[in-house]
């Protein structure tokens, strides 16, 4: 049995250790927890909710170095202008007036040019890969379990015109160094019979990964509980109170919390709980939505289909039909139009695939936070000398989630980043 002095004496130790709150359990947070423990720190895990649903959990699992191209693309207004009033549409933007919202969208219009896309190709890049190479790790690590597949994704589609796009795309992927194919309508089928004639070639990007991301979140809150990190749940931040240029508390619901460090990992809320500090982060929610089907489907390869924008992933014990981005505010309204707009999407690119009534029903949807130049924000404020932002990654979230823990846990450990931080500076865009 261990003495009393060595009791006290690992008492003391955690006592003294670094304590750092992050405040958001999505895939952002709690990787940033996993790499804070790795060196040493004591955490706290602050969430409004109970870490059991939101985008971390419904997305198509995807890790994907082939999203090299920010969302803030030439043409991506145009596009969203047209599908402005069209609610099945794969980009929904529900018309309201909202000046936060007006003033990110002119953020975005301007960040959409060639010039800007083309200097964040690097930048997208390097964080999927380094993602992915960790993710390899966290594999291969003790006390992880989850499924890891390395069959690639499709990315599906149905009319020669984006088809083009599709083989333009994926000529630049070569380029990148990427490992490409491009399969015709024969290959494709060969591939997976599943597809039905609509379905004209695919490019196969057989650099990404999947996994389940439910299974993934459970596994990794597992071990840090295991860690003895600290989870505060069903609890809203109320502010956050600042002394000079340091943060001195976080107060929720049920009291107040300090720490040395603070991260801001918030997702879709950060915009609001950075303006609590007067910090200028804009972000807006792009809700996605999300069906299981828990029978067999004969899908054994992810693919996007490009015309719908719809994921498809076979999981652990199900297949995943995922898509649409929509901004209409954070809230978790499900709009039927939208669930029906991916079912059709399956019936027309499968064959004998149908998504029956009750598992439309079943139909859930996450929030995932959206820059207005398509780079997430990683990196220590320029204000507060112990706050540090992580999020922004839009689509990218899940791919990203350990490299931006690794980066986070690197600056709050005055370390070298793995990847320059500057084009990822959480307030770029002040003074806009």
């Amino acid at each position: 049995m261990p003495t009393v002095s060595r009791c006290c004496d690992h008492i003391l130790k955690f006592i003294h250790l670094k304590h750092t709150i992050i405040i958001g359990g999505g895939i952002s947070g709690l990787c940033t927890a996993y790499y804070l423990v790795e060196a040493g720190h004591r955490v706290t895990v602050i969430d409004r909710g109970d870490i059991s649903g939101g985008a971390s959990f419904i997305n198509a699992g995807y890790l994907t170095p082939s999203h090299f191209i920010s969302l803030a693309a030439p043409g991506m207004v145009a596009r969203g202008l047209k599908w402005m009033f069209d609610s099945r549409s794969p980009l929904y933007i529900r018309p309201r007036w909202d000046m936060d919202f007006l003033r990110w969208g002119l953020l975005f219009s301007r960040s959409a040019t060639a010039k800007k896309v083309e200097a964040s190709i690097p930048v997208l890049k390097a964080l999927n890969l380094r993602s992915r190479e960790l993710y390899e790790e966290l594999y291969t690590t003790s006390g992880f379990d989850f499924q890891y597949h390395r069959d690639g994704v499709l990315m599906v589609y149905a009319t020669e015109k984006e088809g083009k796009e599709e083989l333009k795309l994926a000529e630049r992927a070569v380029r990148e160094g990427l490992e490409v194919n491009s399969l015709d309508a024969g290959a494709l089928k060969a591939l997976q019979p599943v597809f039905s004639d609509k379905a004209l070639g695919a490019v196969h990007y057989l650099c990404d990964r999947h996994i389940t991301p439910n299974e993934f979140m459970g596994t990794l809150r597992k071990w840090l509980e295991d860690k003895g990190v600290s989870f505060v749940l069903g609890q809203e931040v109320k502010a956050i109170r600042a002394s000079g240029n340091r943060i001195t508390a976080v107060h929720t619901t049920s009291g107040g919390y300090t720490a040395e460090n603070v991260v801001l990992a918030a997702g879709s809320w950060t915009f609001e709980l950075a303006r609590k500090l007067r910090l200028y982060i804009p972000v807006q929610g792009g809700k996605g939505y999300s069906m299981d089907v828990r029978r067999p489907t004969g899908i054994s390869i992810p693919a996007i289909l490009a015309e719908a924008r719809v994921a498809v992933t076979p999981m652990n014990g199900f297949t995943r039909f995922a898509g649409s981005m929509e901004f209409s505010g954070n809230n978790d309204i499900i709009r039927k139009e939208r669930v029906q707009a991916i079912a059709d999407a399956v019936t027309h690119y499968y064959n004998d695939i149908e998504i029956s009534e009750g598992e439309k029903s079943l139909a859930t949807s996450g929030l995932r936070p959206v820059s207005p130049d398509g780079l997430p924000y990683i990196g220590k404020s320029r204000i507060y000398s112990n706050l540090v932002v992580a999020t922004g990654h839009a689509m990218m979230g899940f791919s990203m989630g350990p490299v931006t823990g690794k980066l986070v846990a690197q600056v709050i450990n005055g370390e070298k980043t793995d990847i320059d931080l500057k084009p990822l500076r959480p307030e770029r865009f002040r003074g806009y």
